[in-house]
């Protein structure tokens, strides 16, 4: 995909895929309060809706809904009945795992507007209890309706199956990559080993193997002879997506990322750019980071000190060259689907991984070039794709 032509229908494709399903999604939320029932009297219902709609349609990269259509495109160019019902179970689903995530990292910023858990507690401050509970039914509620839509989509019972055997298999296992996301932080020094199965149980099963998987079932292709292949790919692309996800919540800005940043460090999570961080550090420097590391009160002025640690010792270009890494082992991995399907999709998913990292790249060298662009600029561009 190195012809400028060429990468600009894709991106156009790309952009068509977002904004026809955001449309869709608009409809999904008009249409629910019809055909869900709910308490007559209740005013909390209609008000946790309300809140799942807002955080469902307030951005995202809809990673999601771009793999599932271009996984049938591997197969076909129609769109297949089906992959609409699929790409809203897949984005309920996140937005389930969103309002979760949000509860657990008592993080009070999501998608550049207050979590769910954080709306309620603005609405409820004298009852936290309440709070809590209603931001984790939210996220049930979300997760149950992502279930419900594939089993009202308009296609073969055999089909219908498929797809919700695909969901329901895939949340289970997305919350055993939570379980393990918590236990990474008991650990103490976990290594890369535990790291990259949290990645792929928590982020890379549901974010992509999944949309990959339905994909192909929705364009009439049994994707049993290429799970490996497929598990191959979304391993490694979920490794980088999240060296690169946590290489912005060290180096970001709040306002391009979309939530508070330094919030690894602050919750002591020990991800893949804290531990970066902390192998470059030594003496005094290492005891900072220490210190900051679990401690919700650790001040700008720390985070950027800390920020200066890893690029003294060079932690952000050594991640940045990890990021690189697994994106390119994507990309081959990738390119060995030829045999087996459409040259065009097969060309996308190649390239696919790489794109953000060369702007990120362009930035980081420009800040290190001038010192203007900063990680600020960095934000910017991530999340493209």
């Amino acid at each position: 995909m190195n012809d400028t032509a060429t990468t600009a229908r894709v991106l156009e494709r790309i952009h068509g895929h977002r904004t026809r399903f955001d449309a869709r999604f608009e409809r999904y939320f008009d249409t629910l309060g019809d055909r869900l029932d709910v308490p007559a009297a209740s005013r909390f219902a209609p008000r946790c809706l309300e809140l799942l709609r807002e955080l469902s349609m307030r951005g995202g990269k809809r990673l999601r809904v771009v793999l599932l259509h271009e996984a049938a495109r591997l197969v076909t160019t129609e769109e297949p009945p089906g992959l609409a019902e699929a790409g809203l179970s897949l984005e309920l689903l996140q937005t389930h795992g969103l309002v979760h995530d949000d509860i657990i990292d008592d993080a009070p910023l999501r998608r550049g507007g207050p979590s769910t858990y954080y709306a309620y507690r603005d609405e409820l401050p004298g009852d936290l209890p309440a709070a809590l509970g209603l931001a984790v039914l939210a996220g049930d509620l979300a997760a149950f309706l992502s279930m419900q839509v594939l089993l009202e989509a308009e296609v073969s019972a055999e089909l219908r199956q498929a797809l919700l055997a695909v969901q329901i298999r895939t949340a289970a296992e997305t919350v055993t990559g939570q379980m393990a996301d918590l236990e990474r932080d008991t650990l103490g020094d976990p290594d890369e080993d535990f790291l990259h199965a949290v990645t792929e149980f928590k982020s890379a099963r549901y974010s992509i193997l999944a949309p990959l998987t339905m994909g192909l079932l929705a364009a009439g292709e049994d994707p049993a002879p290429h799970r490996e292949r497929l598990h191959r790919y979304a391993r490694l692309v979920g490794i980088s997506e999240q060296m690169h996800d946590d290489y912005l919540d060290l180096f970001g800005e709040a306002a391009q990322v979309g939530k508070s940043t330094g919030a690894d460090l602050r919750a002591g999570r020990r991800t893949y750019a804290v531990n970066a961080v902390l192998d470059c550090a030594s003496g005094s420097d290492a005891a900072l980071v220490e210190a900051a590391l679990g401690d919700p009160g650790c001040s700008e002025a720390t985070i950027s000190r800390i920020r200066e640690i890893a690029r003294h010792g060079g932690a952000d270009r050594r991640l940045r060259a990890e990021i690189r890494r697994y994106a390119g082992a994507a990309g081959d991995e990738a390119a060995s689907w030829a045999p087996y399907w459409r040259p065009d999709a097969v060309e996308f998913f190649r390239s696919l991984p790489l794109w953000n990292i060369d702007r990120l790249e362009r930035v980081e060298a420009e800040r290190e070039t001038d010192g203007t662009a900063g990680a600020a600029g960095a934000t910017r561009t991530a999340g493209t794709v």
